[in-house]
């Protein structure tokens, strides 16, 4: 969730500003870039080499760097930034945001931002409770801020009561629920098949495809960035989709997966079924492998169950079903048909005929009809940016 994403950290001058160098680890540790911004009193709780070294940036506290004597912009550093956290945050810190003093750099930028801020709190029990810092907290969060309640605890003098800012974990952990309540697959349960289906023949060989399941795995990245919980049900390869909203669960035949399917699709809001799953098996399976002979070795194939057709029978209102259809020919006429024959919202229609489309390629070409009959083509990408396509237009679905 926080992967990637510019924050801007704020330390003002609280006892508490020790817990800053742990925020800043902990955000690392979620692939965040982060900026420390300190007051000048709070050089005297922590030391801006420790932050800078941590952050991987120089730690800012002027408008204008005294040893370049360049100005250091708080409009770039607003536009920047995709959160901006203040933590700890004074009651005299607070106080200066609800005026909209401006006499240092973490105020000027936090006036600049356009982004969401959360902010922290940490004082002494009698001036947490105190009337001015309250009607603070309430007129900051009337701004469109976000209160990270302080907590109950033992206070720096020696009293026990609430003020105590919040550890640094619970601080991670209330953003990023918070950006998951904003999203737009916030609650919704999606579960998505991806790769091939191996059918055994004997222990050694199988009927199988092409399929790297690279599309379904951006699929589960980008669903889950966006919010949803995720089951991925991915059949051979080499995939692991490293998400804590993601639940990978690997499989090998069309069996497995049916099973695997069946297990959770009536609790999904939303079905994407883009494996290659094997169309047909053997009638039977040797036990030994078969040794190569001078004879023609015939083997009877029966058809696999049809996944989808047997889920589509059983779809709820307002589930979203998705399907994919990989053609060599005639390729609308089979797509359309196939939307309809298994009472799809969408389907994602690609061609082994477009260079760069299909198996095992890191781009792909697709075409999406829907139930409407409404058809958008899109240009060739790659396959994380064809994922996001695909789930934009489900989101537009939801709406």
């Amino acid at each position: 969730m926080l992967k990637s994403k510019n924050v801007i950290l704020g330390v003002t001058a609280s006892i508490a500003a020790y817990k800053s160098t742990f925020i800043v680890r902990e955000l690392k540790k979620a692939g965040a870039k982060v900026k420390v911004i300190q007051t000048d009193a709070s050089l005297d709780f922590v030391s801006s080499l420790t932050l800078s070294t941590l952050s991987e940036n120089p730690v800012l506290t002027k408008m204008v760097d005294e040893d370049s004597k360049h100005w250091i912009s708080h409009v770039e550093l607003g536009s920047w930034a995709d959160l901006m956290l203040i933590a700890p945050v004074t009651a005299k810190t607070m106080g200066k945001m609800v005026m909209g003093e401006c006499d240092n750099l973490l105020l000027a930028t936090y006036l600049s931002a356009k982004c969401p801020v959360y902010f922290a709190p940490a004082m002494d029990l009698d001036m947490y409770k105190h009337p001015s810092t309250k009607q603070n907290m309430e007129k900051l969060e009337s701004f469109g801020n976000k209160l990270i309640p302080s907590e109950f605890g033992e206070l720096a003098s020696g009293l026990v009561g609430e003020g105590r800012m919040a550890e640094p974990e619970a601080i991670i952990d209330f953003i990023l629920k918070d950006l998951v309540g904003n999203l737009s697959l916030s609650k919704k349960k999606v579960l998505i098949t991806a790769g091939p289906t191996y059918e055994p023949i004997d222990p050694i060989r199988f009927i199988g495809n092409h399929s790297s399941g690279k599309m379904g795995y951006h699929l589960a990245i980008q669903a889950a960035e966006n919010g949803a919980e995720v089951i991925l049900i991915m059949g051979p390869s080499n995939l692991k989709a490293i998400h804590s909203s993601i639940l990978q669960i690997d499989v090998k035949t069309a069996q497995e997966m049916q099973s695997q399917v069946q297990k959770y699709f009536q609790s999904s809001d939303i079905a994407i079924f883009s494996a290659a799953v094997s169309d047909y098996k053997t009638n039977k399976v040797e036990r030994q492998k078969v040794k190569k002979s001078a004879k023609n070795w015939d083997i009877t194939l029966q058809k696999t169950n049809d996944i989808l057709l047997e889920v589509s029978q059983m779809k709820k209102e307002n589930q979203i079903l998705v399907g994919f259809a990989l053609e060599t020919e005639n390729e609308m006429e089979n797509a359309t048909a196939k939307l309809q024959q298994k009472n799809l919202d969408l389907i994602v229609l690609n061609s082994l005929n477009d260079k760069g489309a299909g198996f095992s390629h890191d781009t792909n070409k697709i075409t999406i009809i829907e139930k409407d009959n409404n058809v958008e083509e899109f240009e060739l990408k790659h396959k994380s940016e064809v994922a996001k396509d695909i789930m934009d237009k489900i989101i537009q679905k939801l709406k």
